[in-house]
């Protein structure tokens, strides 16, 4: 993604879309094997590996980045061919997310320093994933939205 943002060399006008359950899976090059940073057959209990090979990923791409999804991901795929996969989304408090998500954010949303940099002027939740039936449960939106709340707070996030 990085070598595609640079070739086009228009930061000012081209950006990255950044989403938390899809780019959990740059860190086990789902797409691209030769640029996976996490191990094979990571251990999922091994937490500072984790954000190692996110700091990494958010790193290269926190430059580019002029959009940002809050999201969970199982650390499963979906797609076809050998080079369309796509994280598959799960709500926010599902037990076999992978993220701890108002932690994960701030990889997203603070500089190395940890200061924040609010250059992300958009903020959500991505709901595509899911089908209707539980986007119109209201369960569904309690937890997205303490989970949107949990990032604010946790990093500061006023305009």
């Amino acid at each position: 993604m990085v070598d595609l943002l640079e070739r086009v060399g228009e930061p000012d006008t081209v950006g990255f879309q950044a989403d938390m359950a899809h780019t959990l899976l740059y860190t086990l090059g789902e797409n691209s094997p030769e640029d996976r940073i996490l191990p094979p057959g990571y251990d999922w209990k091994d937490k500072a590996a984790l954000d190692r090979a996110l700091e990494t990923v958010t790193d290269a791409l926190r430059p580019w980045t002029i959009d940002f999804h809050v999201a969970q991901n199982d650390a499963t795929v979906f797609g076809s061919g050998s080079h369309d996969h796509t994280g598959r989304h799960c709500l926010p408090n599902d037990p076999n997310g992978k993220l701890d998500i108002p932690h994960v954010a701030g990889f997203w949303l603070r500089d190395r320093k940890g200061s924040l940099t609010k250059k992300a002027r958009h903020i959500c939740w991505d709901g595509c994933m899911f089908p209707n039936a539980v986007m119109m449960k209201p369960e569904t939106w309690n937890s997205i939205l303490a989970t949107m709340v949990a990032v604010r707070d946790a990093h500061g996030w006023q305009e």
